[in-house]
């Protein structure tokens, strides 16, 4: 905490150096040898100094923050890119700074949360955004450094950092198919970042290929949320025909379906297989483990971090889109389709 009465003048004088230099290395504006750097610092933190970011800013300084707009802290993946981003920040010798929309990214407050924020960060990074389009058409005009993670809804002039979902998704199916499976139940996310539609995209795309018709009775409307995997899960094993194997958008839905199957004393993977997507950290550690698609959530962080870096000294984006594939993490959770359903469903029934 800086200690009241001190100044960069202070900082100065003990370092034996200019006022301009300690300015120079206070800010991390200018040249400054490293001696005179060392100097500075070291005087800065015996005397308890610490720049004063309003003061810097009203000269048009910067204020070496970068701020991360998310909508839910709950969530397994954004706490996973808030983790990653917080490292790749610090890397650049920035800080991070967090702001919870709580989902308030609705009409007209693109502007007012801009405002908001302004003067507090340097650029921003929206995390899965879950925004309509007048609060995209607001950032697009922003003069600040912006960059989204993971928005696939609509097509933007802001630089996107995303993960490969139509593929994923497409070998996730793929390889239940190849297992056998015939009947496979998907359960969809809601649409607000657009990643749900592209991963039902892979599912339907890798059905056609292999050659099977799909069952609008077999594809449930979700949310994203675990309560959402299970009440899917419960719906798709109530049918007369249920599906040997169920593909879930995310993770946490399909933790719900383990739930649901568990519910119906059916075994994974002998009765039903189960898929879910994003590999969060406890997708390893569930019974059985969870069969999944992960994002590289480190490499996404650091180019969102390295994108924004370059916008924020001026330099022209390397890219407007930066897509990393997915990567199929097959467990335990998924194995050959059973010989007889009716076998399944007779059990269900005396269970």
């Amino acid at each position: 905490m800086k200690k009241a009465g001190v100044t960069l003048v202070d900082v100065a004088k003990l370092a034996g150096v200019s006022v301009m230099s300690a300015s120079r290395t206070m800010s991390g504006e200018g040249y400054v040898s490293e001696e005179t750097r060392a100097k500075v610092q070291a005087a800065a933190k015996q005397l308890g100094y610490a720049p004063n970011a309003a003061a810097r800013l009203m000269k048009g300084g910067k204020t070496n923050v970068i701020g991360v707009v998310v909508n839910d802290l709950t969530s397994s993946v954004v706490n996973c890119f808030v983790t990653a981003l917080s490292e790749e920040v610090r890397k650049v010798g920035m800080d991070l700074f967090i702001y919870n929309s709580l989902g308030d990214m609705g009409s007209g407050n693109g502007a007012r949360i801009s405002q908001m924020l302004h003067g507090l960060w340097d650029g921003l990074v929206y995390v899965l955004p879950r925004m309509t389009d007048d609060y995209l058409e607001t950032l697009e005009k922003s003069s600040s450094p912006i960059v989204l993670i993971n928005y696939f809804r609509h097509e933007t002039t802001l630089p996107v950092v995303r993960g490969d979902n139509v593929n994923g998704a497409h070998d996730a199916v793929r390889h239940l198919v190849d297992l056998g499976h015939r009947r496979i139940g998907f359960v969809r996310g809601n649409a607000y970042t657009g990643q749900s539609d592209l991963r039902e995209r892979g599912y339907m795309s890798a059905l056609s290929d292999a050659g099977i018709e799909l069952d609008p009775a077999l594809v449930y409307q979700g949310d994203f949320s675990q309560q959402s995997g299970f009440d899917g899960a419960r719906e798709l094993l109530a049918l007369d025909a249920p599906p040997t194997a169920i593909f879930a958008a995310n993770d946490g839905m399909a933790l719900g379906v383990l739930n649901a199957i568990r519910e119906k004393n059916l075994r994974i993977p002998e009765d039903i297989s189960v898929i879910g997507f994003d590999d969060i950290p406890t997708a390893a550690m569930t019974q059985p483990p969870l069969t999944t698609l992960r994002h590289p959530f480190g490499e996404m962080a650091q180019a969102a971090v390295q994108e924004l870096t370059r916008r924020i000294q001026g330099q022209p984006g390397r890219r407007q889109r930066i897509e990393f594939p997915s990567e199929f993490i097959i467990r335990a959770s998924t194995g050959p389709a059973p010989a007889c359903s009716t076998s399944r469903r007779s059990r269900r029934q005396r269970a």
